[in-house]
């Protein structure tokens, strides 16, 4: 199987290990994730970020199948026993395409959108080992143990330790896929890093104590690849992925949902309401079934639907999102920014207007903290090594990845209606 990809090339899976990813992407959960985009609402920032969670998935499978290349090229330095073989290709080559199977609507943002919502992680697991799934089957059929390996590769447990973090750690195959394509939709440039130079640049450590050995960059070759790889990631965060477009956007959403489903569970009836959305009301988990029918489709006909309610507050959310008439956003630095008492107190400032100017102060003002850290030495195996001295740490090779090693990138930003934007920032004011 070719196919044609506008972030790696050609994406081709001919080979007998490659073959279970045509089979897989036959499966219901796997075109599932052709309706689910990849940055949820970001395209209300940039218009290009259209691109899909299926999508991604092809590319990450790529990209692991490039290592895979690699790894082979390089493990004769490994007992017999650590090596890549066949069935780790196809359970690793698995893992990667399926990893992001449990996405809900709109991505990340759904997970924060339900009371008691797990993860997408669980979700994934769920749909693997459930024998009524597509991919189960599909998996089943070539080993029996197949479906509960790769839940565990996807979940970062593996005998190799070198590719559990191939395929969950800091610089995995679904980051080398996921920055590349996002810079390429966004249009943002900073997002870019030389992904041969990185694969390239990858050896074993030495190892004396018969323990799998951790992957390695050479030290002389590759260090720059790590560096441009980590402000790659530290660049799309402040650029695309905290965007206070996208973070009102999905804010008015969680808040349209947390409404709704106040008013369900209170005994209302919303038209064209998912089940999955019922049984949150009710304090339920939903199905499976229930869930693998919700995608980006769904929950914008939801939301269109409910522009007709009753229900003052939640039709006038509805009707805002879909016209992209979002609220804005004020910027909180210094100590409101830092501290959680200040925090709140900005908060509860913000909620007083707007309760004063006849709005619900929980559902038209919120508190939006964004943070992640690029990059954490703690946190992954990978080493550098060189013809001379033992194997390093990155952080203790590179001043630049010393300086950011463990440094959180937080925004801390109140949201608000743009006709109280003005009223809010003076009453902030000292």
């Amino acid at each position: 199987m070719i196919l044609r990809d506008p972030v790696h090339g050609l994406l081709a899976f001919e080979s007998d290990d490659e073959a279970i990813i045509e089979r897989l992407l036959a499966t219901r959960e796997v075109q599932r994730l052709r309706r689910i985009r990849q940055l949820g609402f970001t395209s209300l920032a940039y218009p290009g970020a259209e691109h899909t969670r299926f999508a991604h998935a092809l590319g990450t499978a790529h990209v692991m199948k490039r290592l895979a290349g690699r790894l082979r090229e390089i493990h004769d330095s490994l007992p017999f026993w650590q090596r890549l073989n066949s069935e780790w290709t196809r359970d690793a080559l698995s893992a990667a395409l399926l990893h992001d199977l449990g996405h809900g609507p709109a991505s990340h943002m759904f997970e924060s959108a339900l009371p008691h919502a797990d993860p997408h992680e669980v979700w994934t697991e769920r749909i693997l080992l459930d024998d009524t799934s597509d991919v189960h089957k599909v998996l089943a059929r070539e080993d029996p143990d197949m479906p509960a390996r790769v839940a565990n590769l996807v979940a970062g447990r593996h005998p190799a330790p070198y590719l559990a973090r191939a395929i969950s750690g800091t610089f995995d195959v679904d980051r080398c896929d996921y920055l590349l394509r996002d810079a390429h939709a966004t249009g943002v440039r900073y997002g870019q890093f030389d992904l041969d130079w990185f694969q390239r640049s990858l050896r074993f450590a030495p190892s004396d104590d018969g323990a799998a050995p951790p992957l390695a960059i050479d030290g002389a070759k590759g260090l720059a690849a790590i560096e441009s790889f980590v402000l790659a990631r530290l660049f799309m965060f402040q650029q695309v992925y905290f965007h206070k477009a996208t973070r009102s956007a999905e804010w008015m959403v969680r808040s349209a949902l947390a409404r709704a489903l106040e008013a369900m569970s209170d005994g209302a009836r919303l038209p064209s309401t998912p089940g999955a959305f019922v049984s949150a009301a009710r304090g339920h988990t939903p199905t499976m079934g229930e869930y693998l029918e919700l995608d980006d489709g769904v929950l914008s006909a939801t939301l269109h639907a409910w522009e007709a309610s009753s229900d003052r507050v939640l039709a006038e959310l509805c009707a805002r999102i879909r016209a992209r008439d979002l609220y804005k956003t004020i910027e909180l630095d210094g100590d409101a920014a830092s501290e959680p008492k200040a925090r709140a107190r900005a908060l509860e400032v913000a909620r007083s207007v707007a309760a004063e100017a006849g709005l619900h102060p929980d559902l038209h003002v919120g508190l939006d903290i964004s943070t992640d850290t690029p990059f954490d030495d703690t946190k992954d195996n990978l080493v550098v090594v060189s013809s001379k001295g033992p194997a390093r740490r990155p952080a203790d090779v590179s001043f630049l990845l010393s300086r950011l090693n463990g440094e959180a990138l937080t925004r801390v930003r109140l949201i608000v209606p743009g006709e109280l934007r003005d009223r809010i920032r003076q009453a902030l004011s000292p």
